[in-house]
C-alpha cells in the first residue's frame, strides 16, 4: 500500500518499516484528524511522554505536541467513560475525581464532574474543561496541564534512526501562553503556542498551574489551545493566539460536515448494524478528507500514512463514485496537478507518471527518505485513466474530462513508453533507486512476490493485477477519445486492449493452480502463487470467460476464503504467513474489489458470500471500523478477526469497502453515452430485506430508489424520480 508496511520483527518487510513498539498502548488509541494534523490519544484524551509512543498531535509529518496530560489538585482523574463523537468530530471524555483534601474538609471521590471535550481545527488543537462541583461545599482546584513537544518527523517516530537533528529553541513563555519551536535542519522553524484561559497561577516551559474556586454546585469552564505552525527561518512569526475560538472551531466542524452530506446518497438499510457500517464509513471518509488547492482528497490512513497517496485515493475514490462523485474530481485534479514531467531515478518519475507518495516533514525536505514527492508506483497511473473514465461515466462531466485531456493522455503515453521496461507488452516495474520501493504495485513488501518454491521475483516484474489495469485504462481511454472526437486514437486504443487480453490469457494462465500468476518476473517465469490479485482481474474484465469460473473457485475456497475475507495468499502457498503484511493476511478494500471482479463475472452467490463476511468482521471491530487490514486466520464461531498490530484506523480504501460491496450486489453501473443508471441482475445479501437509496443524481436529474429482497429475486421501487434519466433493470 504504501512506503512503510510491517514491523521489522517479522521477516520479509519492505525498506521502509513500521516500529510495532507499544502495540497495549495502541489498541487503546483514539484518533482525531482535520486537514494536515491528526492526533492519538488515549482514553483520557492525554498523550503520554513516553519516547516509544506514536501518540502526539502531528501536523504536516511533524509531532509538535508529544505529552498532553491533566492533573487536579496533584491528582490523575478517574475515568468514567470516554467516547468519540459519531461524525469523528471531537472525542469526549467524562471523569471524575478521587478523594481531594480542602482546607477544612475534603472533597469525597465522585463529587467533581470533569468534561474535557477535545477536537482539531486549522492546525490547532482545541481542549474545552468543563468541571462540575456536585458537592454543597465551595472547593479549591488547581488544574495543572503538562506539555511537551520533541519535534520528531513522523519516520523518527516510526522508527528510523537520525545521526543529526535540528535544535531545539527555548521556550518563550508569557502571562498565558508557552511557545515551543524547533529549527530543523531544513531551515524550517516548527512551532507550537500553547494557550490557556483562566487564573494562570504557574506557567513554566512544561506546565501550566490554572486556580478555579466553586461554590456549592457551581461549574466553569476552562480552555487551552496549542497551535501548530511551520515557516521558514527568518520570516514573520504568526501571531501567539489560536485563529479560533473552540465554539468557532465547532461551528467550522458543523458547516463541513452539512456541506458533504448535501452532496452524497444517502443509504437506509433494514438492519441497523448494516446501517452503522456505512456510518462509520461515511464518518471516516470525511474525517480522511482534506481540502487542497485542487480539490479534495483522501489522505490514505492513520496514524502513517496521513498524507496524499497516489493509488490509495484513485481506489477510494473508484469504491465511493457512486455516492461521492466530487470527491473522485477532487482526486483526479490533484494528480493532474502533481503528475510527473521529467525523468528523475531519485524519484522514480518519469514524464506523464503519477505519483504515489507525497511527504512534508524534515526529513522529507532534506532527502532523508524519499518521499516528499515520490513516483515508485506501477498502477497509479493507469488506475488514474480508469478513475477519469468512471468518473464519466457516472458524471457526464465533459467540461472537466477537456481539463484533463492532456494528463489523460500522457498517463496512456507513460503507459506505453516507460511503463512496458522490455517490450514484451506487459507493464513492468523495475526500481531505478536502492533507496526507493523494491515492489512498486499494491502488494509492495519485500517478500510480497516470490514463486511457488519461495524465491524471490527479480527483475523487470510484469504483476497481473496491472495487466488488468492497463486493459481497463485503454477500454475506457477510447471512450472519452471518443467523446473527445478522437475517433482514431479510440480506435487504436480498443485494438491494443483486445491484442493485451488475449496475451494476458496465454502467458499468465497456470492451470496446476487453477488461476492465474502473481506476476511474471524479468525472465517471464510465472510465479505461481494463489493470490487475491485475481479478484482485481475479474474486476478489470481481462479474464477469458472460460477461466472465470476457476478464478471463482480459488478465490472463495477454503485456502483463500477465512470466513471474514479473501486471503492476500491462499493458505498453503509457501510463504503463507496469516499475521504478515501482504502474504496471507486480509485487507477490506483487496476483498471488496474481488467481490465486484465475482459480481462482475456474474458470480453473485460468491460475492454474497463474501459481502457476509466483511459486514460481520465490521461488527466485532471498535465503532464498525474496518482497519488497514487484519490477520488472515480462520475465522472461529464467537470470536472476533485477529487484529494486525500496526495496521492503520481508519484507512481510506478500507473505508470505502463498503460502498464498493453494495455497489456489486445491486449490479449498479452507470451507462457511458447517457444519463442512465442500471442494475443487472440487482441482489441482496440475507442480512438485508431492503435498501432505500436517496438522492442518487444523474446527470440534471435526481432519484429515489427502494430494493426488496423476495425469495427468488429482488424487487426495484421508483419512489422519485426528476429530470432526463433512465432507470434500468437488467436479467
Amino acid at each position: 500500500m504504501s512506503s512503510t508496511p510491517p514491523a521489522k520483527v517479522q521477516s520479509g518487510t519492505t525498506d521502509w518499516d513500521v516500529q510495532a513498539k507499544n502495540n497495549r498502548a495502541r489498541a487503546n488509541s483514539q484518533v482525531l484528524k482535520q486537514g494536515d494534523t491528526f492526533a492519538i490519544i488515549d482514553p483520557f484524551g492525554e498523550i503520554g511522554g513516553s519516547a516509544d509512543s506514536e501518540q502526539g498531535v502531528y501536523h504536516l509529518g511533524t509531532r509538535f505536541l508529544s505529552n498532553w496530560e491533566l492533573l487536579i489538585n496533584s491528582k490523575r482523574p478517574l475515568l468514567l467513560n470516554s467516547t468519540m463523537k459519531e461524525d469523528n468530530s471531537s472525542f469526549v471524555v467524562q471523569m471524575t475525581t478521587p478523594e481531594l483534601p480542602q482546607t477544612d474538609h475534603v472533597l469525597p471521590q465522585g463529587t467533581l464532574h470533569v468534561f474535557r471535550s477535545i477536537l482539531l481545527d486549522g492546525g490547532t488543537f482545541y481542549e474545552h474543561l468543563r468541571l462540575k462541583n456536585y458537592s454543597r461545599s465551595p472547593v479549591d482546584l488547581e488544574v495543572e496541564y503538562r506539555f511537551a513537544s520533541d519535534f520528531r518527523d513522523i519516520f523518527e517516530v516510526r522508527g528510523e534512526h537520525r545521526t543529526r537533528r535540528g535544535e531545539l529553541l527555548e521556550a518563550n513563555v508569557n502571562k498565558s501562553i508557552v511557545a515551543l519551536a524547533y529549527c530543523g535542519l531544513d531551515d524550517q522553524k516548527r512551532e507550537v503556542n500553547i494557550a490557556f484561559d483562566g487564573k494562570v497561577k504557574i506557567i513554566e516551559p512544561r506546565r501550566c498551574v490554572l486556580q478555579v474556586h466553586l461554590g456549592g454546585g457551581e461549574e466553569t469552564t476552562l480552555h487551552a489551545t496549542a497551535e501548530c505552525h511551520t515557516e521558514k527561518a527568518g520570516y514573520v512569526k504568526k501571531p501567539d493566539i489560536p485563529s479560533r475560538s473552540h465554539a468557532e472551531a465547532v461551528t467550522g466542524w458543523s458547516n463541513r460536515l452539512r456541506e458533504t452530506e448535501a452532496e452524497r446518497v444517502e443509504i437506509f438499510t433494514s438492519n441497523e448494524e448494516f446501517n452503522g457500517w456505512l456510518n462509520r464509513s461515511n464518518a471516516d471518509l470525511d474525517m480522511l478528507v482534506s481540502d487542497t488547492i485542487y480539490g479534495r482528497y483522501p489522505y490514505a490512513g492513520v496514524p502513517w500514512f496521513a498524507t496524499p497517496f497516489g493509488r490509495d485515493g484513485i481506489i477510494t475514490a473508484l469504491e465511493t463514485l457512486w455516492v461521492r462523485p466530487k470527491l473522485a474530481r477532487g482526486v483526479l485534479s490533484f494528480l493532474a496537478a502533481t503528475q510527473a514531467t521529467e525523468v528523475d531515478p531519485s524519484i522514480e518519475s518519469e514524464p506523464g507518471k503519477i505519483v504515489h507518495e507525497m511527504r512534508d516533514g524534515e526529513m522529507a525536505a532534506l532527502g532523508e527518505v524519499p518521499f516528499k514527492r515520490y513516483y515508485g508506483t506501477v498502477d497509479a497511473t493507469p488506475l488514474f485513466v480508469i478513475l477519469a473514465g468512471q468518473y464519466y461515466r457516472r458524471t457526464g462531466d465533459r467540461e472537466f474530462i477537456e481539463f484533463i485531456w492532456n494528463n489523460i493522455r500522457r498517463a496512456v503515453n507513460w503507459i506505453d513508453e516507460y511503463g512496458d521496461v522490455d517490450g514484451d507488452g506487459f507493464v513492468e516495474y523495475q526500481s531505478h533507486n536502492e533507496r526507493g520501493l523494491t515492489h512498486q504495485c499494491w502488494k509492495d513488501s519485500n517478500d510480497s512476490i516470490f514463486h511457488s518454491d519461495g524465491r524471490d521475483a527479480k527483475g523487470a516484474i510484469a504483476v497481473s493485477e496491472v495487466q488488468g489495469y492497463v486493459y481497463q485504462a485503454k477500454l475506457l481511454a477510447a471512450e472519452l477519445a471518443d467523446v473527445m472526437d478522437d475517433a482514431g486514437w479510440a480506435s487504436e486504443l480498443r485494438q491494443q486492449a483486445a491484442r493485451l487480453k488475449a496475451d494476458f490469457n496465454a502467458r499468465f494462465w497456470v492451470p496446476s493452480i487453477g488461476t492465474f500468476a502473481i506476476a511474471l518476473d524479468g525472465d517471464k517465469m510465472a510465479c505461481q502463487v494463489r493470490n487475491s490479485n485475481a479478484g482485481h482481474l475479474l474486476f478489470s474484465g481481462i479474464v477469458d470467460p472460460c477461466h472465470a469460473a476457476s478464478v471463482a473457485a480459488t478465490l472463495t475456497d477454503e485456502r483463500a476464503f477465512n470466513g471474514w475475507g479473501i486471503r492476500t495468499i491462499s493458505a498453503g502457498e509457501v510463504r503463507y504467513n496469516p499475521m504478515s503484511y501482504h502474504n496471507g493476511s486480509i485487507w477490506p478494500h483487496d476483498t471488496a474489489m474481488c467481490a465486484a471482479g465475482l459480481a462482475r463475472y456474474g458470480f453473485r452467490d460468491e460475492c454474497a458470500r463474501v459481502i457476509a463476511g466483511l459486514f460481520d468482521a465490521s461488527l466485532f471491530n471498535d465503532l464498525h471500523r474496518l482497519p488497514e487490514l487484519f490477520c488472515g486466520f480462520d475465522r472461529m464461531p464467537g470470536h472476533a478477526p485477529t487484529l494486525y498490530p500496526v495496521a492503520c484506523s481508519p484507512q481510506a480504501w478500507a473505508t470505502g469497502a463498503a460502498f464498493l460491496l453494495l455497489q456489486s450486489t445491486l449490479g449498479l453501473t452507470f451507462s457511458p453515452t447517457k444519463p442512465q443508471v442500471q442494475f443487472e441482475n440487482p441482489r441482496l445479501p440475507d442480512f438485508l430485506n431492503w435498501v432505500r437509496i436517496q438522492n442518487l443524481r444523474i446527470g440534471d436529474g435526481v432519484v429515489d430508489l427502494a430494493f426488496h429482497r423476495h425469495p427468488r429475486d429482488v424487487g426495484m421501487n421508483v419512489e422519485r424520480k426528476e429530470g432526463d434519466l433512465q432507470i434500468v433493470v437488467i436479467g
